[in-house]
């Protein structure tokens, strides 16, 4: 029995405890670090993954007589601080045979990934284990596997229904920088009258999601009940799915495939169409940019991406459309959080300098979603969207929806450390490395600090004289000012012709 203590460490989506060298239980049943462990008060109880902590040295952690739990653990746990807890050793979870099966190159059945999905959802998995069931189905997944994955996703967390014969979403496998199209769309098709309830993940490789970017305007960590009742009076909304529970193995996954930078196709699928089918869509379009520096890189890369949507979607029961989209260069002249949002409200306003390629490419995506609709002409959904964008009611159901998922968490401004980056000779912008604009803007302190990111000056075709500023980058923090302008020095992402 020990004394529960809450441990300010944050450590993301796996539970830890902190036990020290000096207690009991340490020395007699030889407890050590990265053992497993189950805490339970009354009814309520936890696995967590042990940390041993020095005794000496005046600043311990927890006493011999205290179990320390990390901030989400505690959380989990829910019990006050003092609490009277139990602990015993914990085996290793029993879908651990099947990982260490894909690890050999083995196909696994539904039941197999079925219970990955359970244990990983019930935070069983160690970030060391999540690793290596990551990297495993990254080497060889069937499409029979991406189903069976996608489906336990489904089935591990809540799933909701609506009162509507169809809910429309959609979603950009990314990759592009600015390229925030769905902030543009909502509220144009929510205006339309089609309910879209979109949930948005917060950015795994790219220096800002929706969410992240969503959160500068107004709050996204809404919950179920707080959603539903923002999509009854308003059509639609912009919120962070990690929040409710849908397909929560996602984002535990999420958390581990950020630092390893692991996107592959079978694991997008997965997550993608695992939080669509979990947040009630019938309708999803599809975004594939591509483009020599894109996730998709050929169209016979985008055509197989395409056909494992569609088999998937066709099995879990939603209507899929895909468009394949130009991935060769920013979208947008804004690269992170701030900036971002900066685009999206001045393209909802009509601002002359609003950027042109945003709005075309929101145009075109939010006319897909709206031909979705049956009274929708077909090849007449971008018209449609054009004259809600043009006419003011796009704007007006965008600051509706901001107003009812309350307030922004803080007001956010441009990072205050920038520097321009100059064109190194004379001639015109040929192409822009999207990857290498992505890698500066997330050393630049993306998405973290949403104040950091790349203002872009010059865009592919555009006339540029040598010294003149590329972009700027923005940062909160000297380390990462330091990074970024190294990195945009050593290779700025842009080909001058």
């Amino acid at each position: 029995m020990l004394k529960l203590r809450r441990v300010p460490v944050d450590t993301r989506s796996e539970n830890v405890a902190f036990v020290s060298e000096a207690c009991t239980l340490t020395r007699v049943e030889g407890l050590r670090a990265l053992a497993k462990i189950e805490v339970h008060g009354g009814r309520r109880r936890i696995l967590a993954t042990v940390n041993v902590v020095e005794a000496d040295g005046g600043c311990a952690l927890v006493e011999p007589d205290e179990l320390g739990l990390s901030i989400e653990a505690f959380a989990r746990l829910g019990l006050p601080e003092g609490t009277d807890v139990h602990i015993e050793f914990a085996g290793p979870p029993r879908s651990l045979e099947a990982v260490r099966r894909k690890i050999e190159g083995r196909v696994l059945g539904d039941d197999q990934y079925r219970a990955i999905i359970d244990d990983i959802a019930a935070h069983r998995y160690s970030r060391m284990e999540l690793a290596a069931f990551l990297v495993a189905a990254a080497g060889f997944m069937t499409s029979e596997e991406v189903l069976g994955l996608t489906r336990a996703m489904v089935e591990a967390g809540n799933r909701l229904t609506w009162p509507y014969p169809i809910v429309v979403d959609k979603h950009c496998i990314g990759g592009i920088p600015g390229n925030r199209t769905t902030m543009i769309t909502v509220p144009i098709v929510a205006a339309h009258g089609l309910p879209m309830p979109k949930t948005s993940s917060r950015a795994i490789t790219s220096p800002s999601g929706t969410a992240d970017t969503m959160e500068v305007l107004a709050r996204v960590d809404l919950t179920l009940d707080e959603m539903r009742a923002v999509v009854e009076a308003e059509r639609g909304c912009l919120v962070w799915g990690g929040h409710m529970n849908l397909s929560p193995a996602d984002d535990i996954l999420i958390s581990v495939e950020r630092p390893l930078g692991i996107d592959t196709q079978e694991q997008m699928v997965a997550s993608i169409l695992s939080k669509k089918a979990a947040a009630g869509s019938t309708h999803l379009l599809i975004d594939i940019p591509m483009g020599p520096s894109a996730k998709v890189r050929s169209h016979e890369e985008a055509t197989r991406l395409r056909k494992m949507f569609e088999y998937v979607g066709d099995a879990l029961g939603l209507v899929i459309d895909v468009m394949t989209t130009d991935g060769r260069a920013p979208i947008g002249r804004g690269i992170g959080p701030v900036l971002e949002a900066r685009d999206v409200m001045a393209v909802l306003r009509g601002d002359a300098d609003a950027p042109a390629d945003l709005r075309a490419k929101a145009l075109a995506v939010a006319g897909r979603v709206l031909e979705f609709d049956g009274g929708v002409r077909g090849g007449g959904g971008e018209a449609r969207a054009r004259e809600l964008l043009e006419s003011g009611a796009a704007l007006a159901r965008m600051e509706a929806i901001m107003a009812a998922q309350g307030p922004a968490p803080a007001a956010v401004e441009p990072g205050s450390l920038v520097k321009e980056v100059p064109a190194a000779a004379d001639g015109t912008v040929a192409a822009i490395d999207c990857a290498r604009i992505n890698g500066i803007a997330r050393l630049a302190g993306c998405p973290f600090d949403k104040g950091a990111g790349l203002d872009l000056f010059r865009k592919p075709g555009d006339a540029v004289r040598k010294g003149e500023p590329l972009y700027r980058i923005h940062a909160c923090r000297p380390a990462d000012f330091a990074f970024a302008t190294a990195a945009a020095e050593e290779a700025d992402g842009y080909v001058i012709a």
